[in-house]
């Protein structure tokens, strides 16, 4: 895809193939690894994904993960690209600029105060209290970069009214020791990575 200039890079090629819109005369292309004749028709009949923001896709994946609808529920999302820390009320109409997947139910978005920047991001959601969310939180997602969980999530635990969900991507290179991240900021190491995981779950769990 990238060769024949479907696709900038071949991250962008796999999107497309997850998002189901890579097809080879008639049939779906379903895997990056499917193996095709060099002299294939390939085609892209749509976008990668249908969301704001790439971001839109990882939440997507997890919603339907665990079985979470967040329709009528009162929603914290920390580490929103654009505006930072916002408060979202999932309800059955609002602006179309932040979408479901289907189009059916767009959400109602309303931004916490402060700045923008993603130092005033890291800000605001550490120093969020029941002045910018007064109602207790049903459901907290969270995908933030530079910063560890640890930090970003107890003022938003502290709003979670009991029976709250927690959606939360946990991101080895903001969590583990600067002597395990290697060049670029990856972490490689499988055994590392499953470290961090277990000290995250193990500090929510107490």
């Amino acid at each position: 895809m990238v060769d024949r200039g479907l696709a900038e890079s071949r991250t962008r090629a796999q999107a497309f193939i997850l998002a189901g819109v890579v097809f080879t005369g008639d049939r779906r292309v379903n895997k990056a690894g499917d193996l095709l004749s060099i002299e294939s028709e390939l085609t892209v009949r749509g976008p990668d994904h249908p969301w704001v923001s790439r971001g839109g896709i990882k939440l997507a994946r997890a919603l339907d993960t665990f079985a979470i609808d967040p329709v009528g529920l009162v929603c914290v999302d920390l580490g929103a690209s654009d505006r930072g820390l916002h408060r979202r009320a999932a309800e059955p109409a609002g602006d179309p600029g932040v979408r479901d997947r289907r189009r059916t139910r767009p959400t109602r978005l309303v931004p916490s105060p402060g700045p923008a920047g993603r130092a005033a991001r890291t800000h605001q959601a550490r120093h969020l209290d029941p002045s910018h969310i007064p109602e207790p939180v049903d459901l907290i997602v969270v995908d933030v970069s530079f910063i560890s969980l640890t930090l970003v999530l107890p003022p938003a635990l502290a709003l979670a009214r009991s029976g709250a969900r927690l959606v939360a991507l946990i991101k080895p290179q903001f969590e583990a020791g600067r002597g395990q991240v290697g060049k670029g900021g990856d972490v490689r190491d499988a055994e590392v990575r499953e470290q961090v995981c277990e000290r995250i779950c193990g500090w929510l769990g107490d």
